[in-house]
């Protein structure tokens, strides 16, 4: 189950990895005549060469195996294993938000429903009939406030390794 969590993200992170880059070229002039009073500086973030979205994903799977591996060396006990699913899971529902306000398809919105909420509703009901909380408390605070921190990091440090 604790390894379930990578195998999940890597599914998910394959869609997001074949159409990132390519979305986000197509997207912004749309998002930025809905948006028009987000400044320029913010729109010029949102281009992503394909060489940046591999090396943020590269680094997004560090830490998910890192999280994963904390999960099975204590048999899902980790906190760190249970903010990072519990993490993915809000990403999930994040992904459908997005494409809602978006109106239309937005990368990974296709796995979110498919495998990530499912996986992550699935292995925290397996950990709670264990006996092992997941979702509340701290493990959803932490999840809820590292999420966005955890992706800028690996976003702006993806950009910074791939500065010509």
């Amino acid at each position: 189950m604790t390894w379930g969590l990578f195998a999940a993200w890597a599914v998910h992170d394959a869609e997001e990895l074949a159409t990132m880059a390519r979305w986000t070229a197509t997207a912004r002039p749309r998002l930025q005549e809905r948006f028009p009073q987000v400044p320029d500086a913010v729109w010029r973030r949102m281009d992503l060469s394909q060489r940046e979205v591999n090396t943020a994903i590269g680094l997004m799977a560090g830490v998910v195996a890192a999280a994963s591996a904390a999960g099975a060396r204590t048999g899902g006990r980790s906190p760190f294993f249970g903010t990072v699913l519990f993490g993915f899971g809000l990403h999930g529902a994040v992904h459908l938000a997005q494409s809602a306000a978006y109106r239309g398809y937005t990368p990974g919105v296709v796995t979110a429903p498919l495998v990530v909420i499912p996986y992550s509703v699935w292995a925290v009901r397996r950990l709670a009939a264990s006996g092992i909380p997941v979702g509340g408390g701290r493990p959803a605070a932490a999840g809820l406030a590292l999420f966005p921190v955890v992706a800028a990091g690996v976003q702006g440090l993806a950009r910074l390794l791939n500065r010509r």
